[in-house]
């Protein structure tokens, strides 16, 4: 892990749409990544599918329906969900936290997903540019 540092300037140019998609049709380099995509003009991408866009009991159904030995037993799955008395207690301060509102929090939260990256800090240089750290290491 190493902390990255990006410097946003607030008072930079921004480019139109049409000035966004004149550079990307006047680049050289091929657009390689599935997700550069539409997921609708694509095949799915494996871990693309997420829990809203299954159907209720869909994974229970297909678990039961399991037959090569792959699924968790009753005990194993309970081994599986065991958490020690001190990860609750972190768990559940974290969680109260997380559960007030954005701005009576007192502290920026961040919750990326898979892929994504931890944000450390976000400061307000002084010469007014916008300081993000950030693990460089994804979720």
């Amino acid at each position: 892990m190493a902390i990255q540092i990006m410097i946003l300037d607030p008072a930079a140019q921004s480019y139109t749409d049409n000035e966004i998609v004149g550079k990307v049709n006047a680049a050289t380099a091929n657009i390689t990544r599935n997700g550069s995509v539409e997921a609708t003009a694509r095949p799915i991408a494996d871990s693309e599918v997420v829990a809203a866009k299954l159907a209720a009991g869909a994974i229970k159904t297909k678990l039961a329906a399991e037959t090569d030995g792959n699924k968790l037993t009753a005990s194993e799955l309970a081994a599986a969900a065991a958490v020690a008395a001190t990860q609750i207690a972190a768990g559940q301060a974290k969680a109260s936290l997380d559960a007030m509102a954005d701005t009576a929090r007192g502290y920026i939260k961040t919750d990326p997903t898979s892929g994504q990256f931890k944000v450390i800090s976000i400061e307000r240089r002084a010469d007014g540019k916008q300081e993000a750290k950030y693990d460089d290491v994804p979720v």
